[in-house]
């Protein structure tokens, strides 16, 4: 995210620091990377380096009426599925130091989560396609490894259950419009926009429902969710994966759908590594979750009380350039 919550402060995150992990943090900056969660560099003055993410419970809820408790419940075991895998010795795994009382995560104030991890020196990348197929073959690489960790090594991660996390709301203002509330400069236009591309909405959401029910009987693995480069970094001892607060068990076309250049290569390359030949309609489901998450996700920000902030200015326009782009998903 561009900029820190309005209604959280650097004193509160160095006191959760010391609280929960017994760091003394006397230098701390805002970095603005990523996108969906909040990141500051941490220093305690003696050349110790620190990672804190914080996220907003509220923005992970997956519908309307669900408590923050099961959001913050998501978040801890997909975290710590990713503890679980450092401590099976899986080094391509970027996890949380546990706090004192062993969690992957603190909780503060019940509306956010903060995880504190290690300052990885490394070379990182941008969000978006790969620059080389050395990379893109670097990340198929760290899939695979992900995908074939046994069982009980992957007992804390929750398993996909295909829904679209605020689809109630999304669904909500494609059939009702009016009944946004003016609660910022973009909540009348993202009723708008919805309204006006109501048909398209509706007609994907259908065409995604009808591809899951095929997607439920592929096998299972876990699964990162977010393989993207921007989720890649490349250290001195190898490459690694950062970013794991998407993790379940799922069929393995969830990572997989965004690693393929459209030529088939990376699939067959994975095909070749596992035996297990991706399934296209799998595929195509998830890459189009992918859309329809982010565009329920900015109607859930929008939803809610906004200033108008730079995080708000670029929201508007990823919902815009999705809905432009509805059009080539094609289906009936």
């Amino acid at each position: 995210m561009l900029t820190p919550p309005e209604d959280f402060h650097e004193d509160l995150l160095v006191s959760v620091l010391a609280h929960e992990w017994g760091v003394v943090a006397e230098a701390v900056e805002y970095r603005a990377v990523g996108f969906g969660s909040h990141h500051w560099e941490v220093g305690d003055g003696g050349g110790g380096r620190w990672f804190a993410t914080l996220d907003e419970l509220e923005t992970r809820r997956a519908a309307m009426d669900e408590p923050l408790d099961a959001a913050y419940e998501r978040l801890r075991a997909a975290l710590g599925t990713a503890c679980e895998l450092r401590g099976h010795g899986h080094s391509f795994a970027v996890a949380p130091l546990p706090t004192h009382e062993g969690e992957p995560l603190a909780r503060v104030k019940d509306r956010f989560g903060i995880a504190l991890y290690p300052f990885v020196t490394s070379e990182s990348f941008d969000y978006g396609e790969f620059a080389t197929e050395e990379h893109r073959r670097a990340a198929l690489d760290l899939v695979i490894a992900v995908h074939g960790v046994p069982p009980e090594e992957r007992r804390r991660a929750m398993e996909d259950d295909f829904a679209i996390p605020h689809r109630d709301e999304l669904e909500l203002v494609t059939r009702a419009p009016e009944s946004v509330r003016d609660l910022g400069p973009y909540a009348r236009a993202t009723a708008m926009l919805l309204g006006e591309n109501a048909q398209a909405v509706t007609r994907l959401l259908g065409r995604y429902d009808g591809l899951v029910r095929a997607a439920r009987a592929r096998p299972r693995v876990l699964t990162h969710g977010e393989p993207h480069a921007g989720n890649t970094m490349r250290t001195a001892a190898g490459w690694v994966l950062i970013d794991w607060d998407t993790a379940l068990v799922a069929p393995p076309e969830r990572d997989l759908w965004s690693l393929d250049p459209g030529d088939g290569s990376a699939l067959a390359a994975y095909e070749a590594a596992t035996g297990v030949a991706p399934d296209p309609e799998t595929l195509g489901m998830y890459r189009l979750r992918w859309d329809l998450a982010d565009i329920a996700s900015f109607v859930n920000r929008f939803r809610r009380p906004h200033a108008g902030t730079p995080d708000d200015d670029k929201s508007w326009d990823f919902l815009c350039s999705l809905i432009a782009d509805l059009g080539d998903q094609g289906g009936p």
